[in-house]
């Protein structure tokens, strides 16, 4: 089968960063899917991975994590679905990734894709779907669907995949005042297309743009990225026994300076659940599912902004190359092999 990988982690410009590949489809294991990957999109992890970690000497590392397609077999210990049911999903870090024509997943981290979607709009949403429902509803402990509920939630990077899935999130299913941070008059705009109910500009320290719109305080706060160039804001923005959540990788993160508010720090990574077969495994299954109702009920979208062909080498390194120049929004997919 056609696959995408890398034999050495370097820069996206080396000519061999990311090559065409044939290689051997794989048997389902007893909780496994085979999917028929119709669709996937790129994220950041995928751009990190292949600059920063090599597979052992001799192997092909394939990248994805988010795709949607149609079950191709089934393990024999499989329950949730069966072969022709349409997916999608996030898969897993230490697994083969989705960037292949069949692409096996654990059925407990699957869910049935929106029925409105197609497989382009829908490859756009698991991995981003995931963390930001799991950053706002867990890590942050916002009621689920408690309209009632008053406070600030500021989100630096509101404009990324993240981002956009957070403030739809919280402005649908939460009375929280979003507040999204963005740089130009295109990321401003998605963020207020999104749901946001300002924004303010994350080259300024945030403390004072906060200000600037009228707000003191923030009760909650999601860091997704430079969380630790921000931190002295944060510090003075966040309310006393508020609750930050961050998902990026920052080298230090001293948290030291949020004590005297008693702030709690939590951090988001929803591979956590595949990585140590957590438990609680199938809740990823079942959140899946719930965006799917609430993309099907209108309440929800994609983030899909950009179809950038067939699933090659070619057109996932000009993918990688964008995002690594910071200026993406949405999320971009490819399709097909």
């Amino acid at each position: 089968m056609k696959a995408v990988g890398y034999r050495a982690a370097g820069p996206i410009s080396a000519e061999d960063s990311l090559v065409d590949l044939e290689v051997p489809v794989s048997v389902p294991g007893p909780r496994d899917l085979r999917v028929a990957v119709k669709a996937i999109s790129v994220n950041p992890a995928d751009v990190q991975i292949r600059a920063r970690v090599s597979p052992p000497k001799g192997e092909v590392r394939i990248l994805g994590f988010d795709a949607a397609g149609v079950v191709d077999a089934v393990g024999s210990e499989v329950t949730l679905f069966k072969p022709g049911d349409e997916v999608f999903y996030a898969g897993a870090m230490n697994r083969p990734g989705t960037n292949s024509e069949l692409h096996l997943v654990d059925e407990r981290v699957v869910g049935r894709k929106p029925k409105t979607l197609s497989f382009s709009e829908a490859a756009a949403m698991p991995l981003t779907s995931i963390t930001a429902w799991e950053l706002l509803f867990e890590r942050l402990a916002v009621p689920y669907g408690v309209k009632s509920q008053t406070g600030v939630l500021l989100i630096i990077n509101g404009a990324g995949g993240v981002g956009s899935m957070l403030t739809q999130l919280a402005r649908r299913l939460t009375g929280l005042t979003i507040i999204a941070t963005a740089s130009r008059p295109e990321t401003e705009a998605w963020c207020c297309n999104m749901g946001a109910h300002h924004v303010i500009n994350h080259h300024h320290p945030l403390d004072q743009e906060l200000k600037r719109i009228g707000i003191d305080q923030v009760e909650c706060v999601a860091g997704l990225t430079a969380t630790d160039k921000h931190l002295p804001a944060i510090v003075e923005a966040i309310a006393p026994h508020g609750r930050l959540a961050l998902i990026d990788d920052p080298h230090v993160f001293d948290i030291v300076s949020l004590k005297r508010k008693c702030v709690s720090v939590h951090w988001e990574l929803m591979f956590t659940h595949t990585l140590y077969q957590t438990p609680d495994m199938i809740t990823q299954h079942r959140l899946l599912n719930e965006v799917a109702a609430l993309v099907d009920a209108g309440l929800l979208r994609t983030t899909l902004t950009e179809d950038s062909g067939t699933i090659n080498a070619l057109n996932l390194k000009r993918v990688h190359a964008a995002i690594e120049r910071g200026r993406s929004i949405g999320k971009t997919v490819l399709s097909g092999f």
